[in-house]
Order: structure tokens, then sequence, then C-alpha cells
């Protein structure tokens, strides 16, 4: 009986191609170039910010004269070489003013969304996570919430002298709510957690389990809700110095500008041009940088690689 051999293929056989992928390879991407990629918002909206931030720090090195110089000779001067946004009623220089201004309302947007968070985080781990104490602060914060912002903050300063400080708080307080409600729902889902009913079985003190497990999980949508405070609190300092409640009218700030150019809108538009579009600028800014931090920090949402 013969064995069967196995028959070599001939040569002149070619092999057969290979098939092209399904899907193109993926091209991961690191450094700078991959965080502009993935988050572009936020790349966009912090150099835009940042770009604001070093005008206002820089403004007395960037061409500016004294913001507050009466010069009735020259007041209402058209933009032009030597005034690049012109003059206002009372002869001051409209560029100085508005760089200046930033000042005022950065330090006002920051300072709100600072303050306004660290007291909205406390008073919403405490009524999220106390239940007896959970109805008596959350009507608390739903009077201040029935009261629009604007009204609450003239309001407030009504009490008191008009200053930047005093505009600081009256916003702060009107914020307050927002923050804490959010905290609270937050602080709501995670206490119902296995880990957390766990670590309440093992014994552990009810500070040491917010400080340890509800906290660090609030921090990312606290960041968020932060971002959109500030451009708020930037838009309500505008509105109260626009009407005359905000801070003094000898502070250049961009409602004060805006304010004192209303009466000449029709005749001298660029009075209330330039302090409205650097203020729409900074809140654009703010909103771009919280939309993309809100894309970044929840892990429900799929990032490009």
């Amino acid at each position: 009986m013969s064995v069967p051999t196995i028959s070599h293929a001939p040569e002149q056989v070619a092999a057969s191609p290979e098939l092209p992928d399904v899907l193109p390879p993926i091209r991961i991407r690191h450094g700078m170039t991959g965080f502009l990629y993935r988050y572009p918002t936020i790349a966009f909206g912090g150099a835009l910010l940042f770009l604001l931030i070093l005008i206002a720090v820089l403004a007395p090195v960037l061409w500016t004269v004294d913001p507050t110089a009466l010069a009735p000779a020259r007041r209402t001067r058209p933009p032009s070489a030597q005034f690049w946004f012109g003059t206002d009623m009372l002869g001051r220089d409209i560029y100085s003013r508005v760089l200046y201004g930033a000042r005022v309302s950065l330090t006002v947007g920051f300072c709100v969304a600072i303050l306004a968070s660290m007291a909205g985080l406390v008073i919403g781990l405490v009524s999220g996570f106390v239940r007896w104490a959970d109805g008596l602060i959350m009507r608390m914060m739903d009077g201040l919430m029935s009261i629009p912002p604007i009204l609450l903050a003239v309001a407030l300063m009504a009490l008191t002298r008009a200053s930047v400080s005093n505009v600081v708080v009256a916003i702060t307080i009107a914020e307050i709510p927002r923050v804490s409600r959010l905290v609270r729902g937050v602080v709501l889902s995670l206490r119902e957690q296995l880990y957390v009913e766990a670590a309440v079985a093992a014994g552990t003190r009810t500070p040491m389990i917010i400080l340890r497990h509800i906290l660090p999980n609030t921090l990312a949508p606290m960041t968020v809700q932060a971002t959109y405070i500030c451009a708020s609190a930037m838009i309500v300092e505008a509105i109260l110095s626009f009407i005359g409640a905000g801070t003094p009218p000898t502070t250049p700030s961009w409602g004060n500008i805006m304010a004192e150019g209303r009466a000449l809108w029709q005749v001298k538009p660029y009075i209330v041009f330039f302090p409205a579009a650097f203020l729409s600028t900074t809140v654009l800014a703010v909103n771009l940088l919280g939309d993309g931090l809100r894309d970044a920090l929840d892990p429900r949402l799929t990032s490009r690689p």
C-alpha cells in the first residue's frame, strides 16, 4: 500500500494579496496636538481668557493713559490714530478705560465664582448628607432663588455704599443657591451608593465619609458650574453699573462706560460698542471653557482619540 505524499505548490502560483483593513488605523495624538484635537473648546476658550487676563494685568504698559483724566477740549473724538477707541463726553480715553475696566469685570467674575462655589459646596454637602437639615436649608435656598439675581443684588447694594467689594458680596449671595442645589443633587445620588453604605456600616464618621467619598465626586460638576457663575457675575456687574447700582461712577468698568455713552448711542455708538464687545468676548471665552470642561470631566461622554 502506497503512502500518500504531500506535493508542494508550484513556484508559479503567486500568493494571494493582503486584504485591506475595513477601518483605517487609529492615530493616537499625544502632547499639545492631541489636547487641541480632543478639547478644542477648552483650548480656544482658555487661550482667549488668558489673553484677556494679560490685557487686564498689563494695562499700564499697553499705551494707555490715566483712565480718569478729564479733557473737555477733546470730548467725543471718534476713533483715530491718536485715540484708538475715541473719547467720551468728558474727554477720557475710551481705550484706556476699556482696558482698565477688564480688571473690574474679571475680578468680580473670579471672586464671585470662588466664593459662591465654596459657600454652595458646604451648604450642598450638609443639606444632601444630613437628612434632618435638608428641608430647612433647601427652603432657605428656594426663597433666595425666588428673587431675581439682579433685584436681589440691587436690594443688597441699596443697603451699602457702592464699591467693588460690595458688588462681589451682593452677587455672591444671589449665586450661592445655584451651587448648593447642584451639589445637593450630586450628594443625594452618591449617598445611596454601596461604598457609602459600607462606610456607614463600618462605623466611619460622617465628616470622614463626606471628605473621603462624597467631596471628590462633587468637584467636577462644581468646577463646570463655577465657570458659568463667573460669566453670569460679569454680566450682572455690568448691568448693576449700567443702571447706577454697581461700582462707583469714577471706577472705569465696562458697565459704567456703556451707561455714560447710552445718551449718545445714535450719534456716537463707539462709546458703547467697544466695552460691549470686550464684555461679550470675555463671557464667550468663559462659557467655551466651561463647555470644554464639561465634556472633559463627564465620564459618560466619549472623547475622540
